[in-house]
């Protein structure tokens, strides 16, 4: 169930370089217990400014899923907001030059890959997106390539993310889960821990 093999949808570019956290989630609204309602505020301030022509609050981005973005993506701060915020908003994978290793590694943790292609790949995705926003882009994690509209670009990711991605193995709690059995197996083993009364 918690296997991420290919993922096909909509996209939406979000065009610059060392795009940071604090854009993608605004400090502010950090204060919040759980991360639902973060999509709403996803760009906030880059939103505001832009009067409605960001890709965020443009009609015919709504209901993307691939975010395709430049280089240095994620930089900043270290806040997990930043993913959450994505993910709330709709995305499922992301295609870019380049990640910040944590913001990366965040988003493999709530199971949203992050591929990477050349910059002059990325632009074509970009150019493509901005021609025809209805074109339905597909990543696949086994071919590791994105297709759309005759466009096959290849993409990268660590192998051992890809593989966490294709195992289902991303899923800390999924894994806990599957587990059941043998997690009470082992707790009944340990004298520190009643059981039954769990």
């Amino acid at each position: 169930m918690s296997k991420v093999e290919t993922i096909s949808g909509k996209a939406i570019a979000v065009v610059g370089d060392d795009i940071d956290t604090d854009r993608i989630i605004p400090a502010r609204f950090l204060r919040c217990v759980t991360f639902d309602g973060l999509g709403e505020h996803a760009f906030a301030d880059d939103r505001a400014q832009a009067a409605g022509q960001h890709p965020f609050d443009q009609p015919q981005y709504q209901g993307a899923n691939i975010l395709i973005v430049n280089n240095n993506f994620g930089c900043g701060s270290s806040r997990e907001h930043a993913p959450q915020a994505l993910s709330k908003w709709g995305i499922k994978a992301i295609v870019g030059q380049s990640f910040a290793e944590i913001f990366f590694g965040n988003c493999v943790a709530i199971g949203v890959p992050c591929f990477i292609a050349s910059p002059d790949e990325v632009k074509q995705l970009q150019a493509l997106i901005q021609e025809n926003p209805t074109v339905d882009l597909t990543v696949d994690l086994t071919a590791m390539s994105v297709n759309g509209d005759r466009l096959s670009i290849p993409v990268e990711m660590n192998e051992g993310s890809r593989q966490m991605f294709l195992k289902g193995t991303w899923d800390n709690c999924g894994q806990l889960i599957s587990n059941e059995e043998s997690i009470k197996a082992t707790a009944t083993k340990l004298p520190y821990i009643n059981w039954q009364s769990a």
